[in-house]
């Protein structure tokens, strides 16, 4: 399984994009991908398979109660972001969950069972 990564001076110069930090577990039986998401909603989350890769995508928005004045510190970052991770052969595409709670995604990428492979008869 192989990540995406963004370009980093793309993320620099942009203040509107952003990436989330993101964890890829490995187990027997699955992948499991945790995105840190603090301050999203579910609603403001997709989570998508395209072709061979998982696609998390979304977008904040600045809080409209700061609108007037001035803000003095701005580390919280707001705007769309997207993390693609390419999916391995093994993966029961139909089978992936996604919960998201406190401010993390946890998507469980199922794996396939491993074929014997069969003697194919010529004919």
């Amino acid at each position: 399984m192989s990540l995406y990564w963004p370009d980093s001076s793309l993320s620099r110069s942009n203040r509107n994009n952003w990436f989330p930090p993101l964890d890829l577990h490995e187990s027997e039986k699955e992948f499991v991908v945790n995105a840190e998401l603090p301050g999203v909603t579910k609603k403001q989350v997709n989570v998508d398979v395209r072709e061979d890769t998982l696609v998390i995508s979304g977008e904040t928005k600045r809080d409209e109660k700061y609108k007037e004045g001035n803000t003095h510190i701005q580390e919280r970052r707001y705007g769309s972001f997207t993390r693609a991770i390419s999916l391995p052969r093994n993966v029961k595409v139909n089978d992936i969950t996604a919960k998201f709670e406190n401010g993390i995604l946890e998507v469980k990428l199922p794996k396939a069972e491993k074929s014997a492979g069969r003697k194919i008869t010529i004919q």
